[in-house]
């Protein structure tokens, strides 16, 4: 057993472009290791090299040479793959294709990979990573943050949006980008007139965004019943997922979106793209369709089917409990001082 508390420098540039989901896994991380983990762990902002363990949460090249440098354990958390960035964002083919080695070539100079999703480690495995150097620890959100409020809140907080109080509200969340299913978002409201479709969410990475002209013109000038925010800073979201009756997620790839987390939280339920990777990790507790026809019927369903949406609170609450802090905690603290052990040995 190790005498001590472990110093672990964490480096991470996601929390500064708001509106990501990177940002917000990194901070609750953060802070679930400084809080929980006060006996047991330091942790160190962006520093150097002379540390226990580096974990990289971002793919920066000076992050890049921290981890190549390192004498200790060094770790990359993968919030996503060269594969799932189609859609997102928009370059000249060769410079994203160079782009796309560097990612690998950045997961191949840690020592040790840790990803939200299982399902992804045939793919990172595929792309030529070492599959015994992927651990799944999946995300968490806090239930400080993100919790059920009262009746006499939500109206409230619908007033604050321009919503009205016998609006069934539709949530989607997230940067405003192709693979994120925004138009088919839109389009299913066009079939849905009675009811109300919010959008939290903007263009984080401005117009290199894939889709970014198009995508533009429709935030500019949305159906009747759609409602662009932009970026919502994240201490604003529970309030919305309160506000809403449905979190839509129409995105065609993903590894595991803290939008899920954070309004399961709140009991909201949620209709998601028929995607597999969903499948191991939200154990079938939620609504599915893989067209714009089968969202807009099971949406309109919903809206008038009250013991169906009784049933998905509950199945929401359900996947809330599973992903408590304290699971996930321990899964982190046994992580880290394995890595520490095989360091001995």
């Amino acid at each position: 057993m190790r005498k001590g508390k472990i110093r672990i420098n964490m480096l991470s540039m996601a929390d500064s472009v708001d509106g990501q989901g990177v940002g917000s896994a990194y901070l609750e991380l953060i802070k679930l290791l400084q809080e929980d983990g006060k006996d047991d762990f330091e942790i160190y902002l962006n520093k150097g090299t002379n540390f226990d363990i580096i974990h990289a949460h971002t793919i920066e090249p000076r992050n890049y040479f921290k981890l190549k440098f390192s004498k200790n354990p060094t770790v990359a958390y993968v919030h996503f793959l060269p594969d799932t960035l189609d859609g997102s964002i928009k370059l000249p083919k060769f410079i994203f294709k160079i782009f796309k080695k560097y990612v690998i070539s950045f997961y191949k100079s840690a020592d040790y990979l840790v990803v939200v999703n299982p399902i992804f480690k045939k793919d990172m495995v595929k792309a030529g990573l070492d599959i015994d150097k992927i651990t799944y620890i999946p995300n968490f959100v806090s239930k400080e943050k993100f919790f059920p409020k009262t009746k006499k809140e939500i109206i409230e907080i619908r007033k604050k949006y321009q919503l009205k109080d016998d609006d069934f509200v539709v949530l989607g969340a997230g940067q405003v980008q192709n693979r994120k299913g925004v138009l088919d978002f839109v389009e299913v409201a066009k079939t849905l007139p009675d009811v109300t479709f919010i959008w939290a969410g903007g263009f984080s990475f401005g117009k290199i965004t894939d889709g970014h002209h198009e995508l533009k013109q429709l935030m500019d000038h949305p159906p009747k019943n759609v409602k662009f925010l932009g970026i919502i800073p994240r201490e604003e979201m529970n309030d919305l997922y309160n506000a809403a009756d449905l979190l839509f997620v129409p995105s065609y790839n993903e590894l595991f979106p803290m939008t899920i987390l954070e309004a399961v939280n709140t009991g909201t339920p949620i209709l998601l793209r028929d995607l597999e990777l969903y499948e191991d990790i939200l154990f079938k507790k939620y609504l599915k369709a893989d067209n714009n026809q089968d969202f807009s019927t099971l949406i309109q369903t919903l809206s008038k089917d009250k013991q169906l949406y009784q049933q998905q609170i509950k199945n929401a609450q359900s996947i809330a409990e599973f992903y408590s802090k304290e699971h996930v905690y321990q899964l982190w603290k046994d992580f880290y001082e394995s890595i520490l052990e095989k360091k001995k040995k």
